[in-house]
């Protein structure tokens, strides 16, 4: 509301690097990790969730879902102009409907039939989580195209790569003067057996993960448990753990030979004290910081201008 969220970044309270852009890939990590950041809020001040534009199909019952995790006091419906595929969520709606991962009231009785049992949800003590009361507000817009979705993908990834450059922006000096491009700042040096890896996304061979790491966009975490490791490194994780991230770098380099991470982050050094997990999602670094780097004669490190277009 205050405008893109570019011009306006602000250190979380409870952060967790969820690491892709979309959540249809892995929905019970996505609720896992909702439950996570939410476990820490305190209930003496208002709170607003911003949920996501994804409202059809296996979206509108992960919607579902969240409401019923969540409990909000009010629900705000933004409807579609000439758009009948998303019914109201009244209160009585999501208490009958079966989210992605919870079963409506009607479902519950089935239970005492033998049914299939769904991953049991924890929640405090004396509430009734199948039994919703929020109130809510619906709005309905009258003028054509108003909700459309557009072009909002190109625009999301736009103001997705100008977050990220806002965020870089504090690598800089606050002296208003030339922009140091990323190869003339000084990296932080990481021992391999320092931290752990883990790469979100996709299934990496421990043999590559040093390619899949060099020259990336990477989650700054802590893991509850203490990294230990008998060799030099790396350490990697089997399972990517839901903890708390302190802020983002980039790999600038990997020296094989000394076993360091090189790292550029504009975390401060009392925090970054705390990280031992780098976590690699799909999210990439802006292609203009790769190719607009000043100062570099010939080809540029990591991007590659010629190739065979037939291949």
């Amino acid at each position: 509301l205050p405008g893109p969220p570019f011009t306006h970044q602000q250190m979380p309270c409870k952060m967790v690097y969820y690491g892709q852009t979309s959540c249809e890939q892995d929905t019970e990590r996505y609720l896992d990790v909702v439950k996570y950041v939410f476990s820490c809020y305190k209930k003496e001040i208002p709170l607003v969730i911003n949920t996501m534009g994804w409202v059809k199909g296996d979206g509108l019952l992960l919607l579902i879902d969240l409401i019923r995790l969540l409990s909000p006091s009010h629900v705000v419906q933004m409807d579609m102009c000439d758009w009948k595929a998303m019914p109201p969520l009244t209160p009585e709606h999501v208490q009958f409907s079966a989210g992605l991962h919870t079963k409506g009231k009607q479902q519950s009785k089935c239970k005492q039939l033998g049914a299939d049992d769904m991953e049991s949800w924890k929640y405090p003590e004396g509430e009734d989580m199948s039994s919703p009361q929020h109130k809510l507000l619906y709005v309905h817009p009258e003028f054509p195209q108003a909700g459309a979705a557009g072009e909002a993908r190109v625009h999301s990834s736009i103001l997705r790569d100008m977050s990220i450059l806002g965020y870089l922006g504090h690598l800089q000096s606050p002296d208003i003067g030339a922009v140091l491009p990323l190869h003339s700042l000084v990296p932080y040096q990481v021992p391999f057996n320092a931290v752990a890896l883990r790469v979100i996304h996709t299934d990496v061979a421990p043999s590559n993960i040093m390619y899949a790491v060099n020259a990336s966009w990477v989650g700054l975490c802590c893991i509850p448990e203490e990294v230990r490791c008998q060799t030099d490194g790396p350490v990697l994780l089997t399972q990517t753990p839901i903890c708390d991230c302190l802020g983002f770098g980039i790999v600038r380099g990997v020296d094989m030979e000394k076993k360091l991470y090189h790292i550029l982050t504009p975390v401060p050094p009392e925090n970054l004290r705390l990280v031992n997990c780098l976590l690699l999602g799909s999210i990439a670094i802006p292609i203009c910081v790769l190719v607009g780097q000043q100062g570099i004669e010939g080809e540029i490190p990591y991007v590659t201008s010629d190739y065979n277009y037939s291949i």
